[in-house]
């Protein structure tokens, strides 16, 4: 569960981030997680793949970022990417209402899986913005540091990269990405996918097709959001 020097990050990521491993408030939040750990509670995901979504997306290879909140906290859920679940586990309610917009949007097959590597591994960064979870606890590690961490995480492809297609879903998520600079970047907002408040737009909001309509008015390739049959 290590944080510091221990962590394996992307070199990409490392370089970019690296510093903010010596700052105090990641020394406060990895005692946190060293004293749960110690006090026998369970954090999901395992401490290994709490940068997940940074291994699987490199940052010169960031295309799209989907920003998220926590981690899923029920067993065997979640595994470092935003809004993706292992295989095997119940596809849950809101990426259940994502399947339904890219449906939709783009006519494509509703997957009968949650695991949304092949997503990660063509460029979209499945960004949450707590990387841990108690087991159960819902929301048990905000505040701890980790939402420093990952606005630092934004700034740096908001600096250092240029037109990478932010979808900002849900006013949490539209607060977190406020810093980003439309003029470099495409900024989608529409509301959450749970199913509390997809009706109010997100059901229709095309941003899968604007996503990969901007991306390809660039010269680059858009993203294949179909998924493997079988993760």
């Amino acid at each position: 569960m290590a944080l510091a020097r221990s962590v394996q990050l992307e070199p990409g990521w490392l370089q970019a981030l690296g510093d903010q491993f010596e700052q105090p408030y990641m020394q406060e939040l990895r005692a946190f997680l060293l004293a749960q750990k110690r006090a026998g509670k369970r954090i999901f995901p395992p401490g290994e793949e709490f940068f997940n979504a940074f291994n699987h997306t490199p940052l010169e290879r960031v295309k799209v970022v989907i920003l998220g909140q926590d981690p899923y906290h029920g067993e065997g859920q979640a595994h470092g990417l935003c809004f993706s679940v292992r295989p095997g586990v119940a596809v849950p309610p809101s990426l259940q209402n994502i399947y339904r917009e890219i449906h939709d949007e783009l006519g494509l097959p509703v997957p009968r899986h949650g695991h949304l590597t092949a997503w990660a591994d063509q460029g979209v960064l499945l960004l949450n913005s707590v990387l841990s979870v108690e087991c159960a606890q819902a929301a048990s590690h905000r505040g701890k540091g980790w939402e420093r961490f990952t606005d630092q995480v934004i700034q740096v492809i908001n600096e250092r990269r240029e037109g990478v297609v932010f979808m900002l879903w849900g006013s949490y998520a539209q607060r977190k990405g406020a810093i980003i600079d439309a003029r470099r970047h495409c900024v989608l907002k529409a509301p959450h996918p749970s199913p509390l408040s997809a009706h109010r737009g997100f059901f229709g909001c095309g941003h899968f097709k604007a996503a990969n309509d901007y991306l390809r008015s660039r010269g680059e390739e858009g993203i294949d959001w179909r998924l493997p049959d079988t993760p």
